[in-house]
């Protein structure tokens, strides 16, 4: 969560990304480096939560952040701390399709489920009650749930290795290197291809 990606934490660019696709409400769910992960993410406008199991798994995580969201009306997506690529693009229509689905939706790359996950209220109470480290992995293998297949691999480019983080800074640096071109071409200061 606190290696760099472009002089950036990977919590940090991870945080923003959610922050930037505007939900009403973003909270982080710390486990055993609290204080510098708050440090991280210092200024952000987000809500940090310690989790006080945090040793159980990403489940301790799950449970302690949806519990400190403010009156979950439709549902929430859960994200990963150490996926700063995640696809914030897709949100809106994976909320319509976990609608539809009546408990949950997330994407797919290449036939392989990835991340954000959104849960719609009816999964709430399951979120609450999930224990170990496999997080809500049980729950989509028995509930209903829709995938939106995407090309886009940020969906599945967690950060667990050094080698993870590399992968991670090339497609950053492919995706920063593009986005500049973008906005160049917009503004006219490149010629359109």
């Amino acid at each position: 969560m606190l290696a760099l990606l472009d002089c950036t934490s990977v919590i940090r660019r991870t945080t923003e990304a959610v922050i930037a696709a505007g939900f009403d409400e973003v909270v982080v769910a710390t486990g055993a480096q609290h204080a510098q992960i708050a440090e991280a993410l210092g200024g952000l406008d987000c809500g940090i939560v310690q989790t006080p199991d945090w040793a159980e798994g990403i489940a301790a995580s799950i449970r302690t952040g949806s519990a400190a969201l403010d009156g979950v009306e439709q549902g929430l997506f859960v994200f990963l701390g150490d996926m700063p690529l995640v696809p914030t693009g897709l949100c809106e229509p994976l909320a319509v399709l976990a609608q539809a689905s009546g408990y949950a939706a997330r994407p797919r790359v290449a036939g392989k489920p990835g991340h954000p996950v959104c849960f719609t209220r009816a999964a709430l109470a399951d979120l609450a009650s999930l224990r170990g480290d496999d997080g809500a992995a049980p729950l989509l293998r028995q509930k209903p749930v829709a995938y939106l297949d995407t090309a886009d691999r940020g969906a599945l480019l967690d950060i667990d290795a050094p080698d993870d983080l590399a992968a991670a800074e090339r497609a950053w640096k492919s995706r920063t290197t593009s986005a500049t071109s973008d906005s160049a071409i917009s503004r006219g200061a490149l010629p359109k291809p």
